[in-house]
């Protein structure tokens, strides 16, 4: 016993003896393992430390030389790792003091009990296939509309926490318009709503939603976040691309809900599909939507790899939800991926004929041209194209050999090889440092492969893989993704990450029920979103109390609805909406509306071409994205930057956004544009502001609110009135023409109050 303290060795029997029974291995105790441990004893064979593994269950009970054993289920005085981590010697303790992570004592303690309880060992969570489980049964039997609000009740139930009532059905309309569609309700469509009194009001309120094409719209903008869909191709030059024809692809197949599984395969390997069409084809232009390099003094072969990195880091993240990127250089730290399996995943995309840099402006090749009938395409057309072979010419680029370029009617694409490149493990993730003692054959991480099964050979088989049901992550990581989009938070927080050092699910039992009922229904993802936001847990109120708030102020176990902020395309597109501007085309060309000036020219030599007429006021979905200088309007409300596959991103508050939303042109514009409406439709100032109250937030104001922007209405006129001057300035901010049918002062002192209402935080945040 020399090498506890007594303090210690007390503590382990009081520990041992009263401790919580309720230790769960893979959400208390491998997270305590991998942040303190696997650094020296995890997956990475060339940093692992006396040849002991505790990631995998032989090295965690592992007898030692010695006779001693690391871990002696039921009793923690005799296991090694109780020892050592409470060694009074720093020399001897563990982890080592110059790592920094010592082990908290409520860790030990959790170790301690676990090895009290006969340490019950669990594989990795995500990495074993999903079981559908059974449903569990709650107290309360009239609030559940579904199997999903079962799991949710019995947690609250068994945390003692009371259910909330159901959201008003003004807040219910605005909520799920916003959040299948992009754009709040019309007040009309809130007053059809208001008097539909029979039981399937609500349904056949998703099932309009649904069936709008604004449906693709809205949701196709996390999809082009992940995909790292941009106008241009990054880096320094950052030159102009031509991608938007598979922007259409994604926002009709969205429209037309395509199965999921399909709508995967077809985008990473639409063109090895048996008589590919050409919309197969296109859908591959999401694995070519990474960055590309035009610099002048480019290596072609350096380049090669980034762009194929690129893609084995997007499968991991978007599919996987594995942090796939690290294992470039070494085998991961924490997850079973082998360095060598990275490279055998880049294996299937080290196939396709592309030069590695691009030119200076356009496509780089694979790429087709794309019909002019796009995309109303004929039987004839569209078939799949194949496209023109490389051709390399020496350019006045200090001759460096650069690809032809493909025009404003070319899509890239993804094509295989006649003759594949050769792939080897590539030292240190370079690429002039490949280990050729190897050529390495596509495949994927064994962990997450059934022992004895052929790997996916090639692309195709790679999708099919992903695609399968029994696959353990792929499920899984979607609906997460589909429940974050719903309800602001993953029941994984970390949607990026479910290796061992991602979050532990919140509701585990769920997530796995998710997960196969997605499969159950063929992967429908519209019949799947309706699944969430029909239940009762979707439709609650977001009100809360102080009790409430103190014992679950993240909204952890879903007591009440999440308040969700509004991205920055949303607000844009709710400005635009309800003021009439919007112009609802769908697909075609990327466009340029208002800009800051000059800000192109401040990072680079290109200059900002604004659009104009309808250009100004399409949906943000269609806004030009630069990637080395995106949309202010929309970086300022924390979107995503477009340089790599983000699947999540942290909301943030700032000065900027009050600002933007007061001062942009865009929203200074909108506010005119409905207060003309306002003052067209209404007589009265009092009714002029209920009109314009309800078109943002669906319900109309009660009486203290009408009264205070009242007041503020007659405080805009007497400012107004004193300087009329500044009224006519504040009517001529944007582009359109301001109604002449209306007194400026009266105009301008109604689109103040007009903004003032847009700017509410009950308009830019989603109840």
């Amino acid at each position: 016993m020399r090498y506890f303290y007594c303090i210690w060795v007390l503590l382990l029997r009081s520990v041992s003896a009263f401790g919580n029974e309720s230790i769960d291995f893979n959400r208390d105790v491998r997270p305590i393992l991998s942040d303190k441990c696997f650094a020296c004893h995890g997956p990475d064979e060339n940093t692992r430390e006396s040849g002991l593994r505790f990631d995998e269950k032989a090295g965690l009970f592992a007898t030692l030389k010695n006779g001693s054993t690391i871990i002696v289920p039921g009793d923690p005085e005799a296991s090694v790792l109780i020892q050592r981590i409470i060694q009074s010697d720093p020399k001897e303790r563990m982890p080592p003091t110059s790592f920094n992570l010592t082990l908290k004592k409520s860790e030990i303690e959790t170790l301690v009990q676990w090895i009290s309880n006969g340490a019950p060992w669990q594989g990795h969570w995500a990495f074993i296939p999903p079981i559908r489980p059974d449903v569990t049964s709650v107290q309360d039997k009239n609030w559940a509309q579904n199997d999903i609000d079962l799991f949710i009740q019995q947690r609250l139930e068994s945390e003692g926490f009371s259910l909330s009532p159901m959201a008003t059905k003004e807040t219910l309309i605005r909520r799920v318009t916003l959040d299948l569609t992009g754009l709040p309700p019309t007040p009309e469509e809130v007053e059809a709503y208001l008097n539909d009194t029979s039981a399937s009001a609500y349904e056949k309120l998703l099932d309009r939603l649904m069936a709008s094409t604004r449906y693709g719209e809205h949701m196709a903008l996390t999809w082009l976040e992940a995909s790292r869909y941009a106008d241009t191709d990054g880096y320094q030059n950052d030159r102009l691309r031509f991608m938007h024809v598979w922007r259409d692809w994604l926002i009709e197949s969205l429209n037309n809900n395509k199965p999921y599984d399909e709508f995967v395969i077809e985008q990473l390997a639409g063109d090895m599909l048996p008589n590919a069409t050409l919309r197969q084809q296109i859908a591959t232009g999401f694995t070519r939507a990474n960055r590309i390099n035009s610099e002048n003094g480019a290596i072609p072969e350096e380049w090669l790899v980034e762009n194929i990195v690129d893609r084995v880091d997007t499968v991991g993240t978007l599919f996987l939800g594995l942090t796939m990127s690290c294992v470039r250089c070494h085998d991961h730290k924490y997850d079973p991926i082998s360095q060598r399996e990275y490279y055998r995943m880049f294996a299937h995309f080290n196939r396709v004929p592309e030069w590695g840099v691009g030119p200076n402006d356009g496509n780089s090749p694979p790429f087709i041209k794309v019909p002019k009938s796009w995309p109303n395409l004929s039987p004839e057309e569209d078939r799949a194209i194949t496209p023109d072979p490389i051709v390399l010419s020496n350019e006045k680029y200090k001759g460096v050999m650069r690809p032809q370029l493909g025009g404003p009617r070319t899509i890239m694409i993804m094509q295989e090889m006649e003759v594949p490149r050769p792939t080897y493990l590539l030292q240190r993730g370079q690429y002039n440092f490949p280990d050729k003692s190897e050529v390495l054959q596509p495949g994927v991480p064994m962990a997450l492969h059934p022992a004895g099964t052929p790997e996916p050979a090639n692309r195709l088989e790679l999708a099919r893989w992903l695609t399968d049901d029994n696959h353990p992550l792929m499920s899984r990581v979607t609906v997460n993704r589909y429940w974050q989009h719903f309800f602001g938070t993953g029941i994984v927080e970390s949607v990026e990450n479910f290796g061992l050092q991602g979050d532990f699910p919140t509701h585990p039992e769920l997530l796995d029920w998710l997960a196969r009922e997605f499969i159950r229904l063929d992967w429908d993802v519209k019949a799947f979103q309706k699944l969430l936001v029909m239940s009762s847990t979707y439709r609650q109120s977001s009100l809360t109390t102080p009790e409430m708030l103190a014992r679950d102020p993240e909204n952890t176990l879903l007591a009440r609805a999440p308040r969700l902020r509004l991205s920055g395309q949303q607000l844009r597109d709710q400005a635009l909406f309800v003021s009439g501007l919007l112009h609802e085309q769908i697909g075609g060309p990327s466009v340029m509306p208002y800009m800051p000036p000059r800000l192109w020219e401040s990072v680079s030599n290109e200059v900002y071409n604004q659009g104009g007429g309808i250009d100004l006021y399409r949906r943000s979905l269609y806004t030009y994205w630069r990637r080395t200088t995106p949309p202010p309007t929309m970086t300022n409300f924390n979107a995503a930057d477009r340089e790599i596959c983000s699947v999540r991103t942290i909301k943030t508050n700032s000065p900027l956004q009050a600002l933007t939303l007061m001062n942009n042109i865009t929203f200074v514009e909108s506010s005119r544009h409905l207060a003309e409406r306002m003052m067209q439709e209404e007589s009265t100032i009092d009714q002029r502001i209920r009109m314009g109250f309800r078109s943002i937030t669906a319900r109309l104001p009660k009486k203290h609110e009408v009264i205070a922007l009242s007041e503020a209405y007659q405080s805009f006129y007497e400012q107004f009135q004193a300087a009329p001057q500044s009224a006519e300035a504040l009517l001529h901010i944007g582009d359109s023409p301001h109604s002449t049918l209306f007194d400026s002062v009266e105009l301008a002192s109604m689109s103040m109050v007009a903004s003032a209402i847009l700017n509410l935080d009950e308009a830019i945040m989603r109840n």
